[in-house]
């Protein structure tokens, strides 16, 4: 009997064609290989397959005031009747009406849907998105994005300077952070403590708990899955010399073992958080203002997150507009407004995530002086210390990383 597909389409496409043409397993995971090569080759081209510089569309925001953006779940203040409080105050301000939608469920199944219209400069039904750092910066490298006039931004002057030059956008002027992420370990409290007898984690090791066998997920993000089991061997993540192909393959080794044996039963995006509302899974690596979410959804303190002492990965999601998208001056405005301090910190008091925004913090204290404390919000630099990017890897790493965490994802 063959096995459910995986939830991510590029996997569940791949499958579909090893079933079709009766393929061996060895030759549907060359196929999965193959698709990560040509991801990471096309990501040495500027202008994607056909190597011609793609040029933006026409901008048609003078005289359409609207802009459909792609983004996660759970990453939107959102009241009880299912409206967006700031944006709905974005398009009072503005006259500009979003179309928000939640496209996004993880990085890679997100390419693999828009990335033949990307390549080609077309529409992809969103004028921006809200892809993760390393994500972002493969579709500036690409030539996908559209450069964001500055000026129609000048509240780009409170972008924390953490986030500050990196290589493949040295100005933020293409790819400018939305919310800060952390991962970590999300669980639910009766059902682990039932199952383990503890009240909560204490290390990453507490999640091959026998007693949480087949009850355990992770992401299917490879840098913060991969990033945390790292961390809890002792590799530093940020250093080439410590982060090398050899540790990186014992933590492939480590990891399809714990999905081999049945450990680990869910490997997904932002909709991991199903599993754990449907109870699939008692405990997942997950992303920390998800459980936030989940417990106002659950309207009682069920599920607990917790930050292994070894160490929490730290990543960003970028606005990103892409070459084909008509309405670029409108997302300028929309960068502006949610970079002012005021509205960052009231959607901070929601998403629960870092926001990049200097200023909100002190905005924050006139909400609730206690969401001004919230670490996972607003870190010290005590905290920071624990926090950890994953490094820059190079084409050929990213190859060879990518396909053995596809190769596991296949097997599951």
């Amino acid at each position: 009997m063959n096995k459910p597909l995986p939830e991510d389409p590029m996997m569940r496409d791949l499958i579909k064609m090893a079933r079709r043409h009766q393929m061996t397993r060895r030759a549907a995971l060359a196929g999965a290989g193959a698709t990560a090569a040509t991801l990471a080759l096309a990501a040495c081209a500027p202008g994607g397959s056909t190597g011609e510089a793609l040029t933006p569309a026409a901008d048609l925001s003078d005289s359409e005031k609207t802009l459909i953006w792609h983004n996660w779940s759970l990453y939107m203040d959102e009241d009880d009747n299912g409206k967006y409080p700031t944006l709905e105050k974005f398009t009072a301000q503005t006259g500009i009406e979003v179309e928000y939608k939640i496209e996004i469920d993880d990085n890679d199944s997100y390419f693999s849907k828009v990335q033949k219209q990307l390549a080609k400069g077309q529409d992809i039904g969103a004028d921006v998105a809200c892809p993760t750092e390393w994500m972002a910066a493969r579709w500036v490298n690409l030539g996908y994005t559209q450069q964001f006039d500055l000026a129609n931004i000048p509240n780009h002057k409170n972008l924390a300077p953490a986030y500050n030059n990196p290589a493949y956008d040295p100005d933020r002027s293409r790819a400018i952070p939305y919310q800060g992420i952390l991962a970590g370990i999300t669980y639910n409290k009766a059902e682990y403590k039932k199952a383990t007898g503890k009240d909560s984690p204490t290390s990453l090791e507490d999640l091959w708990d026998p007693a949480l066998k087949g009850r355990v997920g992770v992401l299917s993000e490879m840098r913060d899955t991969i990033g945390l089991i790292l961390l809890a061997n002792g590799i530093d993540i940020t250093s080439e010399s410590s982060l090398t192909e050899d540790a990186f393959m014992n933590a492939i080794d480590f990891f399809a073992g714990k999905v081999a044996d049945g450990q680990i039963s869910k490997i997904k995006g932002n909709s991991y958080s199903e599993d754990l509302e449907n109870g699939d899974t008692i405990a997942a690596i997950a992303w920390s203002g998800d459980t936030v979410q989940l417990n106002l959804s659950a309207e009682t303190e069920k599920y607990g997150f917790f930050i292994p002492e070894s160490g929490t990965t730290i990543s960003a999601d970028c606005f990103v507009t892409p070459m084909g998208a008509t309405h670029k001056r409108n997302v300028e405005e929309l960068i502006n407004y949610y970079y002012d301090p005021k509205v960052a910190a009231e959607l901070a008091a929601w998403v629960n995530y870092v926001t990049p925004v200097v200023g909100a913090q002190e905005e924050a204290v006139k909400i609730d002086p206690a969401l001004a404390e919230n670490q996972l919000i607003f870190p010290s630099e005590d905290f920071m210390k624990n926090a950890h990017g994953f490094r820059s890897l190079t084409g050929e790493e990213s190859v060879k990383f990518s396909k053995a965490f596809q190769d596991v994802m296949l097997g599951a």
